[in-house]
């Protein structure tokens, strides 16, 4: 934690309202789940640059667990330790408690303006283009990346920022989604309703993920020219350079499990 280059002020917060005393405090858990349960296995981590940078991974497993896990791959692997900012979804900021705990631990709601601000401060922005889409997706649909938004893209070029693809190996088997009730989702106010063989059966326990393991792959960083207001169909072709960058790197995961005889759990 000393090693996070970060600017405090007199009360120990960030100018985005990060407060590194409670990142400390909620480490403890996290470091236990990344060591002991999910088990992360970090591949060329080696290759995220210093400065200003995004993390583009895909997305899975009904809760963000991965996010939690990719943070701390930056915090405990890489060398300087660095906070890899979440943007997190709207809907994030409106739920009572779970707002100023996301901001106390380096997460910002994932506006342009906050993401910029961000980057052009020279942070390590961490993005989810799938959003929703790809936590929330069906078992059936496990390692299908889902369609991705265009803005990361936009952010890149407005701010003359490398992009580093990340694939992750594991998470899509942690709670496997069996159907998604919208109905009932859109009844409570949340993106997704999924059904698992867990949940809702067992209650909140059902919520808890399996002990999968955990696999980054980080692949070399992309720099894209061109102008942040193009047309969709021109940002689109970069961003397409990205997704099948992580799809590489999913088939490459899956093929040295499967090669080396491991499960999802080794």
């Amino acid at each position: 934690m000393d090693g996070i280059p970060v600017e405090l002020n007199d009360y120990g917060f960030d100018r985005y309202g990060f407060h590194p005393a409670t990142l400390r405090r909620a480490s403890l858990p996290s470091a236990l789940l990344y060591k002991h349960y999910f088990r992360v296995e970090n591949h060329d981590i080696e290759r995220v640059p210093e400065g200003r940078v995004l993390l583009i991974c895909n997305h899975a497993g009904q809760l963000p667990f991965d996010g939690m896990m990719l943070s701390m791959s930056m915090l405990l692997e890489a060398t300087p330790p660095r906070l890899a900012r979440p943007m997190a979804e709207y809907w994030v900021s409106r739920l009572p408690f779970v707002s100023e705990a996301a901001a106390r631990m380096g997460s910002m709601v994932g506006t342009p303006e906050n993401c910029i601000r961000m980057l052009e401060a020279g942070e390590c922005v961490m993005v989810f283009p799938e959003g929703v889409r790809g936590m929330n997706k069906l078992y059936a649909q496990r390692y299908q990346l889902q369609r991705f938004g265009l803005g990361f893209l936009r952010l890149a070029l407005a701010t003359d920022t490398p992009i580093v693809p990340v694939a992750l190996v594991g998470s899509e088997e942690q709670n496997p989604g069996l159907a998604n009730v919208q109905s009932l989702a859109r009844l409570v106010g949340a993106p997704a309703a999924p059904i698992t063989p867990t949940f809702p059966l067992l209650g909140p326990l059902g919520l808890l993920p399996l002990p999968v393991k955990y696999r980054f792959y980080f692949g070399e960083p992309l720099r894209f020219e061109g102008d942040p207001s193009d047309e969709d169909a021109a940002i689109q072709k970069h961003v397409d350079v990205v997704r099948d960058a992580i799809h590489s790197m999913f088939d490459r995961g899956r093929e040295e499990r499967r090669a080396a005889g491991k499960g999802i759990f080794r």
